[in-house]
Formats: C-alpha cells, sequence, structure tokens
C-alpha cells in the first residue's frame, strides 16, 4: 500500500470517527433539549392544575365561610324572619325582672312583627346586659339599653334594622302601656327601634304619643314596681343615679 493510500485511509477513518462523535453529541443535546421541554411542558401544566385546584379551593373556603356567618336582621329580612318566628315562637307573656321586684308584661298577637320581635329579644337574653337607662318622672320609664361595651356588640350581633308600626285600632297611650321607642329624626314613617321599650307611668296616660309609637303590650302586674322605679334619683339627662339592671324571661 503506497503511503498517499495510507494517509487516505486514515483521514477516512478519522472523519468517520468525528461524524460518529458529532452525531452522538447533537442526538444527546437534541434528547436532552426535548426532555427539558417536555419537563417545563409538564411543570407548567402541573402549576395551571395546581393552581386552578388552589383557586377552587379557595372559593370553597370562602363559600363555607360566608354560609357560617352570624345570620343578622336587617330592613330587608326582619319582615319575613319575625314572622315566621313568631308562628314557631307564640308566646305572649314576658316578666321583666329588676331589684326592685317584677314586671309582667302581657304582648298583643294584634302587632305580630313587635310581639315576635320582643319575644326573639328576650330568648336571645339581649335585655339581660340593660337597664332601665331612662326615668322621666311622672311620665314614663325606659329600658332596653346600657353604657356597657357589651351592649354595642349585642346590638351588633343581632342587627340593625327598624320595625314598621303596626297600630291597634283604639288602642291608646294609657297608664301601663308597653311602646318601642323611635328615632325622631329622619324617620317621617315612625319606624319603630327593635330594642328600646317604655312603659307609661303617667295616671292620665300619655295621649299625646297616639300615633307617634306603636304599643304592643301592657304591664298585667307589677305597676307599683314601675312606680318605685319611676321615683328613682336621676341626673339631668333622667339616667338614674344607681343603674337599675333589666332581666328578662319569657313565661308562657
Amino acid at each position: 500500500m503506497s503511503f498517499t493510500r495510507i494517509i487516505l485511509v486514515g483521514s477516512c477513518i478519522i472523519f468517520s470517527i468525528f461524524c460518529s462523535c458529532e452525531d452522538t453529541h447533537s442526538k444527546k443535546t437534541k434528547e436532552h433539549i426535548v426532555k427539558n421541554e417536555k419537563n417545563v411542558s409538564t411543570k407548567e401544566t402541573n402549576q395551571q392544575k395546581s393552581g386552578l385546584t388552589s383557586e377552587t379551593k379557595e372559593n370553597i373556603k370562602n363559600s363555607k365561610v360566608l354560609a357560617e356567618e352570624p345570620f343578622k336582621l336587617t330592613n330587608e329580612n326582619m319582615n319575613d324572619f319575625l314572622l315566621d318566628y313568631g308562628k314557631k315562637n307564640p308566646e305572649t307573656l314576658v316578666r321583666i325582672k329588676t331589684k326592685f321586684g317584677n314586671i309582667d308584661i302581657q304582648l298583643y298577637k294584634e302587632s305580630p312583627i313587635h310581639r315576635a320581635n320582643f319575644i326573639y329579644l328576650v330568648k336571645q337574653k339581649y335585655f339581660d346586659e340593660t337597664f332601665f337607662y331612662r326615668v322621666a318622672k311622672g311620665f314614663v320609664i325606659q329600658g332596653g339599653n346600657s353604657d356597657r361595651k357589651q351592649m354595642a356588640q349585642k346590638r351588633h350581633d343581632i342587627g340593625d334594622y327598624t320595625l314598621p308600626q303596626e297600630p291597634i285600632k283604639g288602642l291608646t297611650h294609657n297608664r301601663g302601656s308597653v311602646a318601642l321607642s323611635k328615632q325622631w329624626v329622619d324617620n317621617p314613617s315612625n319606624r319603630s327601634t327593635p330594642y328600646e321599650f317604655f312603659i307609661v307611668i303617667a295616671k292620665q296616660g300619655a295621649h299625646h304619643l297616639n300615633g307617634e309609637h306603636t304599643i304592643f303590650g301592657k304591664v298585667v302586674k307589677g305597676m307599683k314596681v314601675a312606680d318605685k322605679i319611676s321615683n328613682v334619683p336621676v341626673d339631668g339627662s333622667e339616667w338614674p343615679k344607681e343603674n337599675i339592671f333589666i332581666k328578662a324571661e319569657v313565661i308562657r
């Protein structure tokens, strides 16, 4: 074999080896790129699935939180709620307990929303956080509020609402009548505040209030107790100088 042929054969062998190495490297590189692309694609898909799952779980969680939020009365739901509550809770006699004695109040069925509201608040133990906070001598005593921090929280928990008037024909503010108070500003329809009630003490009644408030009950026992409360010392705002705590319970 001539020297030239030897060189030619050797060159071919070297070239073949080089091409083989290059192809192998190229294939490995391409495979690596493909694998990376698959990994990235799989990772992105998993992230999308994971993100969707997280979002769904968050929505479900939020739905559960909303579903578990405590019920509160509003002007929008109070009518239906109280009428239904009244059917399930037909009681009409409530006892107000004080350090001076008890006052029994008979509630009128003819004012169904006001009656149901009062029964509801008694059963929610609302009045157990309140006082007879206003004593207008010879006129009325008013209960259902206090200056305690628990009061604001209790009202917040029950709801922010008012009640429509429920006048009972022929009923006037006689001595012993029980009515709900009202807001005097921006209240053209005389809607009742649900939380604060008053008892007429005046022997001649308080007939100038007729048409202004809904009378929803009357004192059937304990007017002497109401009279005692009406004679306690008060400050300049008619607030008793010593708190007159209330406890309320449904009798029947």
